[in-house]
């Protein structure tokens, strides 16, 4: 593989994250961070009443990997279910570690560059762990 590990799109992802702005008060809040580099994501979360993502909020403090995958997450979490983000979640863990194919989550094909730097993976899963848990929280925060 010789793309570049940090190409145009990735920094151009990395420079627009939408929901940047915590919510005031989530049903569900979760913090990941990578020990490996330090980065860490915060997701925020409320559903609404069929228990679909309705408002989202983040905070990112991660390399341009890490931002690159939050601003992937957030362009595309209003309106799925806790269980969607789970599995997300888990194709990405699984795509990057080499036993599955492409999660269905739009552009994670940037991150090909990406598969043979393992210590990269943690910071490109931090927005989808956290964005699974917090879910999981809200999700038993209205039940």
């Amino acid at each position: 593989m010789n793309a570049p590990l940090y190409n145009t799109e990735i920094l151009r992802l990395a420079a627009t994250i939408p929901y940047q702005d915590r919510l005031p008060d989530p049903m569900g809040s979760s913090e990941k961070r990578s020990p490996v580099c330090g980065s860490r994501v915060t997701v925020d979360v409320n559903l609404d009443a069929a228990d679909h993502v309705s408002a989202v909020g983040m905070l990112v403090r991660a390399c341009a990997l890490g931002q690159a995958s939050s601003s992937l997450l957030a362009a595309d979490i209003i309106g799925k279910t806790p269980e969607q983000l789970a599995t997300a979640r888990d194709e990405l863990t699984s795509w990057l570690a080499g036993k599955g194919p492409v999660p269905g989550w739009t552009g994670f094909d940037l991150f090909v560059p990406a598969l043979p730097h393992t210590a990269r993976h943690a910071s490109i899963r931090l927005a989808f762990e956290a964005a699974a848990d917090a879910a999981a929280q809200a999700l038993g925060a209205a039940r």
